[in-house]
């Protein structure tokens, strides 16, 4: 059975915003002992921004403990908890990239949210004050001069900081909640279009050998620079694309600068959609890591936590992928953006659109220079509108 932790975190600002700083806690729900804190002065900012980083910050502190483990989340913001929780939107443009990162520390379907009372946060609280004295002091707060939990009725936020609070709580809860999925989603207004294409082929992709980040980084062969100009052609002929972004890995960048040129477009790097590393198994062919690596490919096709001997698992690929794509969605809000990138990059933003389960990256082909897309609206829904579009290599 996983382990499971409680985390609670809370921030504040002497001023909102004005002098800033958080506070969290890990703790063990048999015992009830802390097992990290984690607490730090992080200068000008909003109460809300604070609230996040220490959330952040707990998240952090549970995963090196655990990577595994099952995390239940206490806190007495409204707008953190409902925010995370998918009922309420982020507009804030400064805490939309915090709650992606917040999302990308654990896998979603192990952390939930719970909101509690302020008198029984006072730990956290307690730790985000200590970290304002230390950084209004002139000195970073340290591990061995908590007091947290001898001292859980220690100072609290201030009456306007706590009013500030209420007052964006309230705005949030006036705002109308999320519809259904599906075809509520049509009158959101423009969505972001995310079209999604697979590099041309390598030297090995005809091969079907494993070719991941971790080996050597092969460019396009001659078929697959012939794939990457039909490819350019026929999104000119759409002309819907005003962006692209591409994995750092040769033949994703070569793809994309064939592609960017033809559109008039320049290339912007994204390393989280770099390809899964294979560790051990880049270069093999199935037959051969089933040979060789019998044991981890066992593990590995059971299980999206498990990864290749020095690789990377599909869990792990799953949590910087979506961090990317949230990033993604925040700068081109409304516009059409090209990525360029990798089967597993690929097929991950599908499955996180369907909501399907992991198995799902099993399910689907994918293959050299094809195009899928998604949609992504206001309300945080997806709509998948395209997979595996290969009509231009016809």
């Amino acid at each position: 059975m996983p382990r499971t932790f409680i985390v609670e975190a809370d921030g504040g600002s002497r001023g909102n915003p004005g002098p800033a700083g958080y506070g969290a806690v890990v703790i063990d729900p048999e015992t009830g002992q802390p097992l990290a804190e984690a607490a730090e002065y992080i200068g000008t900012a909003t109460n809300n921004v604070a609230e996040y980083r220490g959330l952040l910050a707990g998240l952090r502190a549970a995963h090196a403990l655990d990577p595994d483990a099952e995390v239940r989340v206490r806190m007495d913001s409204k707008l953190v908890v409902e925010q995370m929780s998918g009922r309420w939107k982020i507009k804030h443009p400064d805490m939309r990239p915090l709650a992606a990162e917040a999302r990308s520390v654990f896998p979603p379907e192990q952390v939930t949210y719970e909101w509690i009372p302020r008198e029984r946060n006072k730990h956290a609280d307690r730790l985000a004050n200590e970290a304002m004295d230390a950084g209004q002091a002139g000195r970073p707060w340290e591990p061995r001069d908590s007091r947290a939990e001898l001292d859980a009725g220690g100072a609290v936020r201030s009456a306007a900081a706590r009013a500030a609070d209420a007052a964006a709580e309230a705005v949030e809860a006036a705002e109308p909640k999320a519809p259904p999925v599906g075809w509520a989603s049509a009158d959101l207004g423009a969505p972001t279009t995310l079209v999604l294409l697979r590099h041309g082929e390598t030297a090995l992709t005809p091969q079907k050998r494993f070719s991941g980040s971790g080996g050597f980084d092969p460019e396009l062969s001659e078929a697959g620079h012939r794939q990457a100009e039909a490819v350019a052609a026929a999104l000119a002929a759409r002309g819907t694309a005003q962006a692209v972004v591409s994995s750092p890995l040769k033949r994703c960048r070569q793809t994309a600068e064939t592609v960017a040129a033809r559109l008039g477009l320049d290339v912007r790097i994204d390393e989280g959609l770099r390809e899964t590393d294979f560790g051990a198994w880049e270069g093999l062919s199935f037959a051969e890591v089933q040979e060789r690596h019998p044991e981890d490919l066992d593990a590995w096709l059971g299980s999206a936590k498990a990864a290749p001997t020095g690789g990377e698992s599909f869990a792990s690929v799953a949590r910087r992928v979506a961090l990317s794509r949230d990033k993604l969605l925040a700068r081109y809000a409304g516009r059409t953006v090209l990525l360029v990138t990798h089967v597993t990059p690929v097929k991950t933003l599908v499955r996180l659109a369907l909501g399907a389960p992991p198995e799902a990256l099993f399910r689907m082909e994918l293959s050299a220079a094809s195009l899928s897309a998604v949609a992504y609206y206001a309300d945080g829904n997806a709509s998948v509108r395209l997979l595996n579009e290969t009509a231009h290599l016809r």
